[in-house]
């Protein structure tokens, strides 16, 4: 189980819903332009896909959507490391305004759409009916095969980054040289400058402030001597009353007790004004006026400031200018170096390319795995004959994935020249490779939850009957959603929702609702007759639903279909494995708000 429950306010064209999800195998079906993708879309945005205020139902200030998911064992450490509350449960929800601002949750702490993201390639897996679009690029296809032979690439893309450098380093140093060394020279020649002034750290403070003092040295020495005379003055000083004062309280101490307190208190105070005379005295016995070291002070400081204003810095920067140039320096003797440049570029390039022959090894012996898989996957929906093959080969340059260019080339015909799978022609083809692909690949990932966004586009009968039994088997071990337009594929789902849109009083609304008994047989036999039901078709979506429960589970064609009308068709009116009462623990789904 993953997905729990999503909720949605004021979301497109929903104004209240709230789903309980399950675990196998769900599909959601409606008419077209209903809003069945709707709930897809609402799902990649709370995993983090870019928002916009369009989401926004229209004359709404706000859309809300929330998801519960059960949080797998290996999102707890990236939990507790960013600071989110380590439950059992993994509440996200996100809101989008008006004016396309929007806000992230992660069970309760305010999130990124950054984290969102990371969440989300740990939680779904969504396979859309376009996918095979991505799979033309050769970087998607290089990422797929990768995957599929578990190959790890972050040391050569290490390896490429330092070979980069070194060749980026070594082409401008052979390009630059002269301009180089015109740097050189012109940065030697600034270094020399401050070089004579030395300019050190703190020293700017220090220079101004022992030249305030010097400035003001008489009016510092004159205001000490003041302070010794009140000191000491005998008849108007406060050395001698206070000192009076405490031995007479010392006197009457044995009369008295509380005297001795005051006395204590008198005698601190006599001994501060000791201290206080002793550093008055020191500092006029050292201080002096010392008018050619005021002189020295005014030009250092106008040195600094002539510096400070040639070269646009305050005087508090020139000491980390100084050294800023200097790092200049020693980075352009270093470039200047062209054979050790050169020496360090080749070492670089040999570590590379030892490393991307071990990959494209690796990539060797899992191309020709990924090509059987997904072509026996390609026998089971109807391309029989059919080959899908990994083609391998080698470009002019190393990359930061190495020296293999990866292509997909597909033949969807026994005989056939694979070609490659952009050139495939044929809609329903390339809807079948697309599920093949996607069929074989979702047992890669960790993700719980698979979703699969109508890539059964442009198939039927007995293939739409494979295609449905694969999804339901996938159901077995992870949990599977579908929107799918087919009855063969609905009818093998264990749980079935219906999307539908209706006009109220001032708008139109999506609402979602679980299918079961009847009402499961109704929508199956719209889908397979269209708005007027009739008891043919109502018969043949008994018959299906009886069949879905009968037939083998392996994704391959039931050997045997009963003709409509038999005593196995009418019998469909028996429960079917989706309509079976969900367990104490997993009630049937909530109805959206509104039904």
């Amino acid at each position: 189980m993953a997905l729990k429950r999503i909720v949605l306010r004021d979301f497109v064209i929903v104004q209240s819903l709230d789903l309980d999800w399950h675990s196998g195998f769900t599909v959601l079906t409606g008419e077209t332009g209903a809003g069945k993708s709707i709930l897809i879309d609402a799902l990649q945005l709370v995993l983090g896909s870019r928002a916009d205020a369009d989401v926004v139902r229209e004359g709404c200030s706000q859309a809300d959507i929330c998801a519960e998911f059960d949080c797998p064992p290996r999102l707890v450490p990236w939990l507790q490391e960013a600071g989110f509350a380590n439950e059992e449960q993994l509440l996200l929800r996100r809101t989008i305004d008006s004016q396309g601002r929007s806000r992230a949750w992660i069970n309760g702490t305010p999130a990124t759409a950054t984290q969102l993201r990371h969440l989300g390639d740990q939680l779904l897996d969504i396979h859309g009916q376009h996918a095979w679009h991505s799979l033309t690029r050769p970087d998607a296809a290089r990422s797929m095969l990768d995957t599929y032979g578990a190959i790890d690439t972050g040391e050569i893309r290490q390896l490429w980054s330092d070979w980069h450098q070194a060749h980026q380093a070594l082409e401008h140093a052979i390009a630059a040289q002269d301009n180089l060394q015109r740097e050189r020279e012109r940065l030697q020649w600034q270094i020399s400058e401050l070089d004579k002034l030395s300019p050190q750290a703190d020293e700017w403070d220090e220079l101004n402030a022992q030249h305030t003092r010097l400035s003001h040295a008489q009016t510092l020495m004159d205001t000490a001597q003041h302070c010794l005379q009140l000191l000491e003055d005998d008849e108007s000083g406060a050395s001698s009353p206070l000192a009076r004062a405490h031995h007479l309280l010392q006197d009457q101490e044995h009369l008295e007790p509380d005297f001795q307190g005051i006395s204590d208190v008198l005698g601190s105070c006599v001994a501060l004004l000791q201290d206080a005379r002793h550093s008055l005295q020191a500092y006029l016995r050292r201080a002096d006026l010392d008018p050619e070291l005021l002189a020295d002070l005014d030009a250092r400081l106008s040195q600094w400031m002539q510096l400070a204003r040639r070269y646009k810095r305050t005087p508090q920067e020139l000491p980390a200018l100084l050294e800023g140039w200097r790092q200049e320096l020693r980075q352009l003797d270093a470039a200047v170096d062209i054979d050790g440049l050169h020496l360090a570029e080749q070492t670089a390039h040999q570590r590379l390319m030892a490393s991307a022959r071990h990959v494209s090894q690796q990539r060797a012996l899992a191309a020709p795995r990924l090509s059987h898989a997904i072509t026996q996957a390609m026998q089971g929906l109807g391309m029989k004959g059919g080959r899908f093959e990994v083609q391998l080969s080698n470009t002019e340059a190393p990359g930061p994935t190495g020296v293999d260019s990866v292509g997909f080339l597909v033949a969807g015909h026994p005989g056939s020249t694979p070609k490659p799978i952009a050139k495939v022609a044929s809609g329903g083809e390339l809807s079948r490779i697309s599920l093949a692909i996607a069929v074989t690949t979702s047992e890669l990932g960790e993700a719980p939850t698979l979703i699969f966004d109508e890539v059964d586009s442009g198939v039927g009968g007995a293939v739409a009957e494979t295609v449905g039994r694969l999804m339901h088997s996938l159901g077995a071990s992870r949990q599977v959603l579908a929107v799918t337009h087919l009855p063969q594929v609905a009818v093998h789902a264990d749980h079935h929702y219906q999307v539908a849109k209706k006009a109220e009083t001032h708008a139109t609304v999506s609402h979602v609702r679980p299918l079961t008994g009847q009402d499961r047989e109704t929508e199956l036999a719209r889908m397979l007759g269209g708005e007027y039901l009739s008891q043919a078709t109502m018969a043949h979506a008994r018959e299906m639903l009886a069949m879905a429960r009968l037939a083998p589970r392996t994704g391959q064609p039931a050997s045997a279909r009963p003709r409509q009308g038999t005593r196995a068709g009418h019998a469909g009116t028996a429960p079917s494995r989706s309509a079976k009462p969900a367990p104490a623990s997993h009630q049937a789904p909530r109805k959206s708000r509104g039904e």
